[in-house]
C-alpha cells in the first residue's frame, strides 16, 4: 500500500471537500479549486480527515494512489494557507515594477520584459529586487515563478539574474583562473 496515499488529510476549519461525478471541489477561505479525481481511486470523510482509496491493487491504480493524495493536499493548504515563491534580482541596474497587471522587468537586455500576470496569482514587489508570487493553485505559483527566472536564469560567472530565494549559485572560475 502506498505509505503517501493511506496518509490521511487533515482538514483545517472553513475548508469544505466535495467530490460529484469525478470532479474534487475543495472550498476555503482563499477560494476554491477543482480537479477530476481519478476513476481508480474512491475519496472518503471521516470527520475533519480525508482518505482516498484505491478501488482494485492493480499496478496503474498503486501508482495514482500517492499522487492524488498529494494534489488533493495542496489544494485543501492552497485553499486554506496558500502558497508563495520567492524570488530575487541580482545584478546591477536589474529591477523589476508593476503596474496594473503587467510586471516589467529590467534585465540587462536592450529591452524591459513584460509579464501580464494571470489570474489567480498576486504579484508583490518587497523591494525593486525582491519579487513575491502567491497564489492558491501550487503548480500555477511554481509555473508562473519558473517562467519569470526563466526570462534571465543566474549567470555562472558573474551570479547575475533571477533566482530563488536562497537559491545557491556556484561561480565557476574565468579564464585567468585557468593557469
Amino acid at each position: 500500500m502506498s505509505r503517501i496515499g493511506r496518509m490521511p488529510i487533515e482538514l483545517p476549519t472553513g475548508v469544505t471537500v466535495t467530490e460529484k461525478n469525478g470532479v474534487v471541489r475543495v472550498n476555503g477561505p482563499k477560494g476554491a479549486l477543482t480537479m477530476a479525481l481519478s476513476p481508480l481511486i474512491t475519496l472518503r470523510q471521516e470527520g475533519v480527515k480525508l482518505l482516498l482509496e484505491r478501488r482494485s491493487d492493480d499496478r496503474r491504480a498503486r501508482s495514482v494512489h500517492g499522487l492524488m493524495r498529494n494534489l488533493i493536499a495542496n489544494m485543501v493548504r492552497g485553499v486554506s494557507a496558500g502558497f508563495e515563491k520567492r524570488l530575487d534580482i541580482v545584478g546591477v541596474g536589474f529591477k523589476a515594477e508593476k503596474a496594473g497587471g503587467v510586471l516589467k522587468l529590467n534585465l540587462g537586455y536592450s529591452h524591459p520584459v513584460i509579464l501580464e500576470i494571470p489570474e489567480g496569482i498576486d504579484i508583490v514587489l518587497e523591494k525593486p529586487t525582491k519579487i513575491v508570487v502567491r497564489g492558491i493553485d501550487v503548480q500555477q505559483v511554481g509555473q508562473v515563478a519558473a517562467n519569470i527566472r526563466a526570462y534571465r536564469p543566474p549567470d555562472i560567472y558573474k551570479g547575475k539574474g533571477v533566482r530563488y530565494e536562497g537559491e545557491v549559485v556556484k561561480l565557476k572560475p574565468g579564464k585567468a583562473a585557468a593557469g
